[in-house]
């Protein structure tokens, strides 16, 4: 067994192909982020990958769509979005797949 800390990824991003990783793979990316308040991520897509969003905590914003906790937001290749954070929040966010440069800024 092996025990990490996420503190210790970029953006809590832990599973892909980037460094650091604990598994590096093309096949998908995992990550746990956290938000405050009032955060907010540029409108954007990915033209190869699909991206899964699990509101764990809190409350969010997507295409003047509300998303809380339970929330599971699919997000398809093509597809542009932007993001604000209503409350702190905390999300587990899977893409598939892992493919580096895959966000356009809108």
């Amino acid at each position: 067994m092996n025990g990490y800390e996420l503190k210790d990824f970029i953006g809590g991003w832990f599973i892909g192909d980037f460094d650091p990783v604990i598994l590096k793979t093309q096949e998908f990316e995992v990550a746990v982020k956290y938000y405050k308040k009032g955060d907010k991520e540029k409108r954007h897509f990915h033209k190869l990958a699909d991206e899964f969003t699990v509101i764990i905590k809190g409350k969010v914003k997507m295409n003047d769509r509300l998303f809380e906790e339970g929330s599971i937001i699919l997000i398809e290749k093509n597809e542009s979005t932007d993001f604000e954070v209503l409350e702190d929040t905390a999300t587990v966010v899977v893409k598939t797949a892992s493919i580096k440069g895959d966000k356009y800024i809108v």
